[in-house]
């Protein structure tokens, strides 16, 4: 489990406590971060209460009722409701995953459903980080096909045992549940690349059609773009589609060594 942190220079302040929605049989209770950069105030957590016989199962069906029937002001990020897109990806009941994918029936323990933003990053408003960081690092290690040899005429070719070395890298869909889980992109998140930008990194040296690999590994001879890697798991605890960057993370160190030998 992550601990949910402030923002710098932040206190979170009591908040408004709604009323328990008229006629509702049966209701989940909600406590919301809140935090508008425009009015001047400390964050707050509030309190809401869902009609859940009126509201889908999920975490983010919860929020999208109080933001319909409750409060319109609340904002927050949401996209494909599948868990493909990674939009909706937030710190519920203390761990990092996707508002989509999680029911609030399986958090709380029947209590309150706690939402936070992801931990440990700036906050444009409410439960929507500022990711600006997080995704100039991936596009730091450049994640597209890097090749030398004039382009086939057809396509680049690649046998089905290459391909299957792709499976458990590619499927990231950026959401950033593991890079703001781990206390070393917290501490240095400046520098260290982070479990996701290094997952797609190993992604692209991996690849048998790629033809930029010391390029790559060159880019990533630094004491702290990778190395401040102390595999201690939460990354692969907190990934909502089951990925391991720190083993992704692991390979890279072996490739480093192994081309020194």
């Amino acid at each position: 489990m992550v601990e949910f942190a402030l923002p710098k220079n932040s206190k979170i302040s009591g908040g408004k406590t709604w009323p328990k929605p008229a006629g509702a049989t049966e209701t989940r209770e909600f406590r919301v971060y809140r935090w508008n950069p425009d009015d001047g105030k400390n964050p707050s957590v509030d309190t809401y209460y869902v009609d859940t016989h009126d509201c889908g199962p999920m975490v983010l069906d919860g929020l999208i009722w109080i933001k319909n029937h409750v409060d319109p002001t609340l904002t927050f990020r949401r996209s494909c409701r599948e868990g493909v897109c990674g939009s909706c990806a937030m710190n519920i009941d203390g761990q990092n995953t996707l508002a989509c994918t999680k029911s609030m029936h399986d958090v709380g323990a029947g209590g309150a459903v706690k939402v936070n933003p992801l931990p440990h990053q700036p906050v444009v408003k409410d439960l929507v980080p500022d990711l600006t960081n997080f995704y100039a690092q991936y596009a730091s290690i450049e994640p597209w096909l890097k090749t030398t040899t004039p382009t086939p005429q057809k396509e680049w070719r690649q046998s089905h045992e290459d391909r299957e070395k792709l499976d458990g890298l590619y499927e990231c869909i950026l959401c950033a549940c593991c890079s703001t889980s781990c206390p070393s992109y917290w501490w240095n998140s400046e520098r260290f690349l982070g479990p996701a930008a290094l997952l797609q990194a190993t992604r692209w040296v991996t690849d048998s059609r790629d033809e930029a690999t010391g390029e790559r590994l060159d880019n990533l001879e630094d004491p702290f773009r990778l190395y401040r890697c102390h595999t201690i798991m939460n990354c692969a605890k907190a990934c909502p589609k089951g990925l391991n960057p720190s083993e992704a993370i692991a390979e890279l160190k072996f490739k480093m060594v192994e081309r020194q030998i």
